[in-house]
């Protein structure tokens, strides 16, 4: 497949996003065109994903990877809306903390704990670069649908382990690579894009572009297994109650039902 005018599959939710144009990796372009996005149209084009829910079919509820955050230090990176903070925050976690790329996501995210009686450490910073956050400070470090919007994986894993104290926890969410190479068509499940194809692509959504990188499942192993972490469990199944309970017939809930659309990883620090 040329991957120049490859189609590929929403990174984020179901179906096709139209035609993906390659291009160069650069930093501080892709910085600036997602921060925009954020700060513009994010929400309306792509929604939000947040605790409980790790992505379409996956819950915190069902996984428990968690468990008991009172009294621990908790920091988000994507904090996005603020709703995982807020469902950490009633779960009595002691101190909530948050990044993300979009100043408006993080005023949102203001907003919403303050409405709910909640105060956070909020910085707008890309999760690549050093931001003034402590070391070996938290107990949990997590993202919800954020940690795919990296451009350095290896570094931002780093970082990660470096905020959290020696055996603290860091749990993620991500579209599956599988999900972003199958797309639904005529019934059938149809390879549209090669998984191995890790390369820089920009998408128009909603006169609004994006632009991310399909990592393989490798790629996120092995830069955990670097950064000093080690896996304690990983989730690719789809939950079989979330499904029937929304009774869901779209040509996404098929699919979930065929093959993995989100994946969750829990690692601990050594």
């Amino acid at each position: 497949m040329d991957k120049n005018s490859g189609y590929r599959t929403n990174v984020i939710g179901a179906g096709e996003v139209g035609v993906a144009i390659s291009v160069d990796m650069d930093t501080n372009t892709i910085h600036e065109t997602n921060s925009l996005f954020w700060d513009t149209k994010g929400n309306e084009v792509l929604g939000a994903t947040a605790l409980p829910l790790y992505g379409a079919f996956v819950s915190e509820e069902q996984c428990q990877l968690f468990g008991d955050v009172s009294g621990k230090k908790v920091l988000e990176i994507g904090c996005g809306s603020g709703q995982s903070l807020q469902y950490l925050g009633e779960r009595n976690a002691s101190e909530l903390w948050g990044t993300d790329i979009s100043e408006n996501q993080i005023e949102k995210t203001r907003q919403l704990l303050t409405a709910h009686g909640f105060s956070a450490k909020l910085i707008c910073s890309p999760m690549e670069e050093e931001c003034g956050l402590p070391e070996d400070y938290f107990d949990f470090v997590y993202s919800v649908y954020a940690i795919g919007w990296t451009t350095d994986l290896e570094g931002t894993f780093s970082r990660i382990a470096s905020y959290l104290k020696k055996d603290g926890s860091f749990i993620f969410s991500w579209s599956h690579p599988i999900h972003k190479c199958v797309v639904a068509e005529n019934d059938m499940l149809v390879f549209k894009k090669c998984y191995f194809d890790e390369s820089w692509y920009s998408v128009s959504l909603d006169e609004s572009t994006l632009t991310l990188s399909d990592r393989k499942l490798s790629t996120y192993v092995n830069a955990l297994s670097k950064a000093g972490f080690v896996i304690e469990q990983m989730i690719e199944q789809s939950d079989d109650e979330l499904m029937q309970s929304r009774d869901d017939r779209s040509d996404f809930a098929k699919k979930a039902k065929m093959l993995p659309v989100t994946f969750v990883i829990k690692a601990r620090k050594l």
